[in-house]
This record gives structure tokens, sequence and C-alpha cells, in this order.
């Protein structure tokens, strides 16, 4: 008789009576349908949670090295800091100071009427206190042709002190129907800049709190 007829004829409500091969095979097939449920259901899951785990620690140890790296180079930073804040400071006191500032507008002025342009309207209007800086607009409403604001320009940058105009809202329009060779109107409002003195940078430190 095969082995397929044997266990064919087998009585499943009577195991004590099969054979003893019978029983050692269905002894080493319960055994390892046991093994298999148990990596299924316990190693399996574990090994899941090791996997995830050690994905974290490279992870973890990515993370420290760049910050070691950091902290390794803080020094470096510290002094380049202070090298750019001396550089700031040095750029800041070439701008006008709040004394110079009046002189420093009509000097502005005067530069427009010696380029040959007409000030129909020149007016400063009150500061505002930035981070370490204070603007000024001006309001501005001049007459001339391309190469009078040419010059304008030129002798602006001139002079002594360091001039920063910026632009704001700026027409430039003719003044008749000839485009070229006519005269120009520019209107709009010009902003200048000067540095904060020590007392003002605190006071502007104190209305940030």
């Amino acid at each position: 008789m095969s082995i397929i007829d044997e266990i064919n004829s087998l009585d499943t409500s009577n195991p004590g009576g099969w054979p003893k091969k019978i029983k050692i095979g269905a002894a080493i097939l319960l055994v390892l349908v046991l093994i298999g449920l148990g990596y299924y259901f316990f190693i399996e899951e574990k090994r899941v949670k090791l996997e995830k785990s050690q994905k974290e620690e490279i992870k973890l140890k990515n993370t420290y090295t760049a910050k070691y790296k950091k902290a390794a180079q803080l020094e470096a930073y510290r002094a380049q800091l202070e090298e750019m804040e001396i550089i700031l400071q040095a750029m800041l006191r070439q701008l006008p100071s709040k004394n110079e500032m009046s002189d420093l507008i009509v000097d502005v002025s005067q530069t427009a009427l010696a380029s040959g342009i007409e000030n129909e309207l020149f007016e400063p209007g009150a500061e505002t206190l930035k981070d370490f800086y204070a603007e000024k607009p001006i309001s501005l409403r001049m007459k001339g042709d391309y190469h009078d604001f040419g010059a304008f320009v030129s002798g602006v940058a001139s002079l002594p002190r360091v001039v920063i105009l910026t632009m704001h809202d700026i027409s430039l329009k003719p003044t008749g129907d000839s485009l070229l060779g006519g005269q120009l109107i520019l209107e709009g409002t010009a902003k200048t800049y000067r540095y904060l003195d020590d007392e003002e940078m605190n006071q502007a430190a104190g209305g940030k709190k």
C-alpha cells in the first residue's frame, strides 16, 4: 500500500490508531504549522518594528551629525557675524547723521537747481524710524529736460555724504506736444535715508517689545 493510500485510509476520529510513521509526519507537520503561525503573528511584527527602529536610528544619526557639524562651526559663525556687524555699521556711518539730514536735503535741492531743474515742489515729510535707519519722504515736482535730470543724478552722486534716493510712484511726462528735446515733468515721492544714533536705536528696539 502506498503512503497516499495509507493517508486516505486513516481514521481521523482515532489518531492514536495511525501508523507510527504517519504519527511522526503529522507531528512534524503540526510543528511546522505552529512555527509558521508563530513567525507570522510574533516574529514578523517584531521584524517590522526593528526595521522601523533601524531607519529611525539612521535618521537620528544623520540629524546628530548635521547638528554636530554646525555646533563645531559655531565660533566661526559668530566671528563672521561680528565681522558683518562691523561692516554694516561702517556702511551705515557713511549715511548722513540726524544733524546732517537737513543740510543734505538742502544740498539735494540746490543740486537740482544747479542742474537746470526747476523745483516746482520739493517738500520733505515726516521721518519714519526703522530697525537701524530712518527714512524721510520728499514730495517732488521737477521740470527739466533729459540732460538736466542726468546732471542732477550725477550731482547727487558727487555729494560728500552717501545719498540714497529711492523713487516711489514716480511719473515722468513731457510738458508739451513734442516728446524729443522738450521739457519733462517728474512728479512723485523720493525717500532718503540716514543712520540712527545709539539713543534712537534703543528707542526703535524698545518700541518693538
